[in-house]
């Protein structure tokens, strides 16, 4: 058996572990030789370029642009030979549904994500069609099946606006700067596992990690925001909500003092919404909602549970927006269009048309496709 040297994608940006790929330059068993470009892919703050690290063919490619990886995932092989395979490895070890069961006919499904669709009961009508169905992938739709279900604290418990930031990255630094600018709050510091208890982030320390909650909503501090982003990692984000949901933290919804929001607009509880923004007539904004630095939400648009705008992004009126989407930097979205839950619109796409659900436009793309 021919040695086969797996494609891996790489490491953009320490904070996200998703990437789009959003060119792809071979196709399988196609000839390559060492230094060759291969494809492209893009974080939300990136793009890099993947070159051929030796001669050979490309074998075993699992790859359309537009689809989305984690970092370190296979998605192609090198091989010394063009028919060269492994039964072992994905994909020639993913066996088609329809021997199983005829309502997942035509889908590409490894045996152990099979197993974990029939233990959850994930329909067969969620699963995507277009990339081989591993046990990353129903695992996501199984967090995000959860997420739906979710009862967020609706209510604080005392109004003495002692707040915390949870994750004191770039996001919770910023959202800090935000506060502070806020009348009556008074910020006691940062909750994050991943740095030492007493560290200093811009005058304020670091409290301990999630454990520290439940102490601290004893003695207290019962208003926070989500300061982890999420942008790479959606699970990431929703972990942080459900720590302080589970403590019996009010997210409190953040509004800078350069944003402008119509008296009309509605806004949930845990909303960010950053300066230079505009929220527009009768717009309604749901849980834990993003809307980034000048971003453009116009009138009668409604925004979904865990939904994301960064800086920049424009929605036309009448525009709704799925649970946990991303819409990307720049991008556009023209008047009355849906989209779908867990969609991704890449940095600068125009959208004319609805996207289903975890849909990918790519960054700087039409949509839909022109054919």
């Amino acid at each position: 058996m021919n040695k086969l040297i797996p494609l891996k994608i790489p490491l953009l940006n320490a904070n996200e572990d998703e990437v789009v790929l959003a060119s792809l330059y071979v196709t399988d068993q196609q000839r390559i030789n060492q230094g060759d470009l291969l494809a492209v892919v893009e974080s939300t703050k990136t793009t890099a370029e993947i070159l051929a690290e030796r001669d050979g063919f490309i074998v075993g490619l699992m790859a359309k642009e537009g689809m989305s990886f984690k970092t370190g995932q296979v998605w192609a092989y090198i091989a010394d030979d063009e028919n060269a395979f492994d039964p072992d490895l994905t994909p020639w070890s993913v066996q088609s549904a329809a021997n199983k069961n005829n309502t997942l006919e035509g889908l590409r499904i490894t045996k152990p994500a099979q197993a974990l669709i029939k233990k959850h009961g994930i329909e067969s009508s969620k699963l995507p069609t277009d990339q081989i169905i591993t046990t990353d992938v129903v695992q996501t739709l199984i967090d995000h099946k959860k997420a739906d279900k979710v009862n967020w604290v609706d209510r604080p418990a005392n109004d003495n606006k002692r707040i915390l930031i949870y994750g004191a990255g770039g996001h919770g630094r910023t959202l800090l700067e935000l506060i502070r600018l806020l009348p009556g709050y008074k910020v006691e510091g940062f909750i994050d596992d991943g740095l030492p208890v007493g560290k200093f982030m811009l005058g304020l320390p670091v409290l301990g990690g999630k454990d520290k909650l439940g102490q601290l909503f004893a003695d207290g501090v019962t208003l926070a925001v989500n300061g982890v982003g999420g942008i790479g990692n959606f699970q990431q984000r929703l972990d942080a909500y459900l720590a302080l949901r589970d403590a019996g933290f009010y997210c409190q919804t953040v509004v800078h003092p350069f944003a402008f929001m119509e008296a009309s607009a509605k806004m949930a509880a845990g909303v960010q919404i950053f300066p230079f923004a505009y929220i527009g007539s009768l717009v309604k904004v749901g849980y834990g909602v993003i809307i980034n630095t000048a971003a453009v939400v116009s009138h009668d648009c409604v925004l979904s549970e865990l939904s994301n705008l960064s800086p920049g992004a424009t929605l036309a009126g009448g525009v709704e927006i799925g649970p946990r989407t991303l819409v990307g930097m720049r991008a556009t979205i023209n008047l009355g269009v849906r989209v779908g839950a867990d969609a991704r619109i890449g940095n600068g796409a125009t959208v004319k048309a609805d996207v289903p659900e975890r849909g990918i436009v790519p960054a700087g793309s039409v949509w839909p496709p022109r054919k």
